[in-house]
This record gives C-alpha cells, sequence and structure tokens, in this order.
C-alpha cells in the first residue's frame, strides 16, 4: 500500500471511529444543543418578552450562546483517546498527526457547532430576529462555528492530560473566541440594520482559513507536550 493510500485509509479510521463514539456518548453530543435551546428559551423571560427588544439584543445573545454552547463539549474532544491510550499511538504513528487532528476536529464541528448552526435560525424566532437576519446568521455560524472548534481544540490538547482541566481550558481559549464573537455578531448585526454585512463576513471567512491552516500545527505540538508530561 502506497504511503498516500495509507494516509487515506488511516484519516478514514480515525474519522469512523470518532463519529462512533460520538453518537454512543449521545449525552455529550445533545448537550451543547439541549443548552443553547434552554437558555434561548429563557432569554425572553429574564430581560423582557418585547419583540422590539430581543429583536436588538438577538444577533448578539444568539452568538454568545452558541459560543458557550461550544465550548461545553470541547474537554472532551481528546480525552477518550487520552485515556485509553489511542492518543499516544497516534503520535507514535508513521501518520502525519497533522492531517489526523484535522479529521478528529472536523467530526467535533459535525456533531456540535453544524447541529448548532442548524437549529439557531430557528432559535433566532424565539428572540424575534428579524428576517433579514437569518441567513446572516446561517452563513456566520457556519464560519465561526468551524473555527471555534478548530482554536478550541488547540485548549483541548493543551489540557487533556489534566482531570479538571475544564475552568483552564476555557480560560486559554476564551480570549481567542473574542474576535470570532465580534465579527459573528456584527455580520447579524448588520444585516438586521440593513448594513452590508459582507465585510464582516469576510473576516470570518479569513478567521476560518487561518484557523483551518495554523491551528492543526499549535494543536500537534500541544498533544505531544501533554502526553510527555
Amino acid at each position: 500500500m502506497s504511503n498516500s493510500q495509507s494516509l487515506s485509509a488511516t484519516l478514514l479510521s480515525v474519522f469512523r471511529r470518532d463519529l462512533v463514539i460520538a453518537f454512543r456518548q449521545r449525552s455529550d453530543m445533545l448537550n451543547p444543543i439541549v443548552f443553547f435551546l434552554m437558555v434561548v428559551t429563557m432569554m425572553p423571560l429574564g430581560i423582557s418578552p418585547q419583540a422590539s427588544t430581543l429583536a436588538q439584543l438577538a444577533p448578539g445573545l444568539l452568538w454568545v450562546i452558541a459560543l458557550l454552547a461550544c465550548l461545553l463539549s470541547l474537554d472532551g474532544l481528546f480525552r477518550t483517546d487520552y485515556d485509553d491510550g489511542t492518543l499516544e499511538q497516534l503520535i507514535l504513528s508513521p501518520q502525519p498527526l497533522y492531517f489526523i487532528v484535522i479529521i478528529k476536529a472536523l467530526v467535533h464541528w459535525l456533531t456540535t457547532g453544524l447541529p448548532l448552526t442548524l437549529v439557531a435560525p430557528l432559535l433566532g424566532v424565539l428572540l424575534a430576529l428579524p428576517s433579514d437576519g437569518f441567513i446572516p446568521l446561517w452563513l456566520s455560524l457556519l464560519l465561526g462555528t468551524l473555527t471555534l472548534s478548530f482554536v478550541g481544540a488547540i485548549g483541548a490538547a493543551l489540557t487533556v492530560s489534566l482531570r479538571k482541566g475544564g475552568l483552564l481550558l476555557s480560560l486559554i481559549i476564551m480570549p481567542l473566541y473574542v474576535p470570532v464573537l465580534i465579527f459573528g455578531a456584527s455580520t447579524v448585526r448588520s444585516a438586521v440594520e440593513g448594513i452590508p454585512y459582507t465585510g464582516a463576513l469576510a473576516v470570518l471567512g479569513m478567521f476560518c482559513a487561518l484557523a483551518l491552516m495554523l491551528a492543526p500545527l499549535a494543536i500537534v505540538g500541544a498533544l505531544k507536550m501533554s502526553v510527555q508530561e
């Protein structure tokens, strides 16, 4: 088998394994969506039931809640592999770890970020989000949650050897999440106000491209450092 075929087989195996684990641990996969739904549902009760007030706050609220929902599932991204020794084997494997961590981050996005993106416009109705904001919300979350998964994987890799690293994980990656939050909420807010939102969306696209290229390098270094400790 050639090197390219061997790499493809390894990546496919990692992709299938992570999907199987995610669907076996349905509670971990459903927690972010349930959290998203519960918080959005309670916002009108805690802030104001008036549609005009909710419409002004909806872009920022939806993005903040989506960000926190993504954060809920990050701690377990590499935890299973670390506990059963698979992570050490992946590091020692002749296959490039760079591509393996890309697959693992993509699976995290497929099971967490993508479902949140799909349900967000529906939950926007509960917050009286104007119809002009639905497509920008969907597009911004599509790019933004993918970025959050890859950037969050850096923190997950740094704290994988810690038994209670959830708080440290949050402290590490929250500053990195802030630019994504700012431009994500700005995309939706601009659309609602009738201002062109393509500029903010383009910046989100740039963040996403940089995360796809550079974050795996940081993840690989963090995993090797964590396993060697």
